[in-house]
């Protein structure tokens, strides 16, 4: 209704300006010489305008009644404006225009794919000279710049990976095997994959998990997940000698798996935007290599996984994350 009244305000304002001037022809005309003429114009005047909004209103009034109501789904306002000559129009005009959104989302999601197709052979293309790379090295390890060409070839290892796993997010659901795992033998596989990268730091990892505790989840994220949480683990621990923790137990129905290290923590304002992409936080811009998609992927991937992320941090003691796996 009050879009109804909106829309003749201007038709109501008229009718009184016409009114007046109307009544005050007559009347100087003495065209109201009784009081029943009066009132037969004044009767007749409001009847017609009464007639002419009410035929609109009833005419219109499914019109009124979808434009007032918030739509959940474009299936609700599809031919939903009546079948009045004005409800057919406004039917015709959403449904072109929900057309014209199905072709340009369309395009978006093939340009998506194009361009995930393209980053996934790119990076598989760029594993292979790397492949090379770690070959030739292998047979000059006497070499005194070998240990350098080392440590950055596992820098762009993992930043191909890093790529290659944010790109197959978006197809999470082709992409995923859920199996039952022994979480120690995980655990030691990515350690074992990251031990240059302890070495270097002078960092020393811990391994307290049960050879009887075993998940049911994806393998291969799984260690994807506890990567990322030792690269950041070992870059945050500045101070030579600290040690990484990587533990399991079991609580109530579900494990936890967690990483606690003795590094730098987490500002408490940057808690909470740790895992927004891109968002590197105070202690990551004084780190080059922080790219801020770390904790961002590993929090899609265990939502996706329906694991429970949660972070707790002090400031010079250190950061203690966990995965609740139910």
């Amino acid at each position: 209704m009050k879009l109804f009244l909106r829309e003749h305000i201007g038709i109501v304002i008229l009718y009184i300006l016409n009114f007046v001037l109307l009544f005050t022809i007559y009347a100087v005309f003495d065209g109201f010489s009784n009081l029943s003429n009066v009132m037969y114009f004044i009767f007749l005047s409001t009847f017609l305008l009464f007639c002419y909004l009410t035929i609109r209103y009833l005419n219109n009034k499914k019109i009124y009644k979808t434009l007032n109501k918030k739509p959940k789904n474009f299936d609700e306002v599809l031919k939903s404006f009546g079948t009045s000559s004005f409800g057919r129009d406004l039917n015709s005009f959403v449904n072109d225009l929900y057309s014209l959104y199905q072709y340009k989302i369309h395009l978006y999601i093939k340009k998506q794919n194009e361009h995930i197709n393209f980053i996934n052979q790119w990076v598989h293309q760029m594993k292979t000279p790397l492949s090379v790379i770690k070959l030739i090295l292998q047979d000059n390890e006497d070499e005194p710049y070998v240990d350098d060409i080392k440590e950055e070839t596992d820098k762009l290892e993992r930043g191909l990976n890093m790529v290659l796993y944010n790109a197959r997010l978006d197809t999470f659901e082709h992409d995923f095997n859920v199996v039952d795992f022994n979480l120690r033998t995980a655990a030691s596989e990515v350690i074992n994959q990251q031990k240059r990268y302890f070495i270097k730091n002078k960092i020393f990892p811990k391994l307290n998990i049960e050879e009887s505790i075993s998940i049911k989840s994806d393998k291969k994220w799984i260690k994807f997940i506890l990567d990322q949480l030792l690269v950041n683990a070992v870059k945050y621990s500045i101070n030579k000698g600290k040690f990484v923790e990587v533990n399991a137990y079991k609580s109530d129905s579900k494990v936890v798996l967690e990483v606690k290290d003795e590094g730098i923590g987490i500002p408490k304002k940057d808690i909470k935007r740790v895992i927004e992409p891109f968002y590197t936080g105070e202690h990551g811009r004084n780190y080059g290599e922080s790219t801020g998609m770390g904790l961002y992927l590993v929090n899609e991937v265990c939502k996706k996984l329906n694991h429970k992320l949660d972070i707790e941090s002090q400031e010079g003691i250190g950061t203690r994350i966990r995965i609740i796996i139910s």
